[in-house]
């Protein structure tokens, strides 16, 4: 039996509201990722990535999708084997591997893409406007009073 919460006392334990939402979308969403061809949440994050900037850097990848680049490595080796992706030598520096999407990397951008609409419709469904600029404000500040590296 689970504890309904008082409407007029709102849940103020932001972290645990915070790691537990994030617990559940991340959930839902591998879940219709796996039924719709097994993509992950952070493969979708690498298409949505290289769909802006194809060609980019496996570390400016990385810092974008807040990875690690060991993590990245593994992510992008898998994303090759599955050959959504491809990797190219730099032309200006041969150490440095640039990311390309294949043309099946670029049709499951967009079916990621149209998904995408659906999950922020479901997302915001019953908020304002205003509200969810409220929470968009207060998510992105997160960026910032946590900046990446600092402990």
């Amino acid at each position: 039996m689970s504890v309904q919460p008082d409407p007029q006392k709102p849940d103020r334990r932001l972290i645990f509201l915070l790691n537990a939402g994030h617990r559940r979308v991340q959930r839902w969403i591998e879940a219709k990722m796996a039924a719709k061809g097994g993509l992950t949440a952070a493969q979708s994050g690498v298409l949505f990535f290289l769909g802006e900037r194809d060609g980019a850097l496996i570390g400016e990848a990385a810092d974008a999708l807040d990875l690690a680049p060991s993590a990245m490595t593994g992510l992008i080796d898998r994303m090759t084997r599955a050959e959504l992706v491809e990797r190219h030598a730099d032309p200006k520096d041969g150490r440095a591997m640039r990311l390309r999407l294949t043309d099946k990397g670029r049709a499951a951008h967009e079916a990621a893409k149209a998904g995408l609409d659906g999950l922020n419709a479901h997302l915001t469904e019953g908020f304002t406007p205003e509200e969810i600029g409220v929470v968009a404000r207060w998510l992105g500040s997160l960026q910032t009073k946590f900046p990446k590296g600092e402990c």
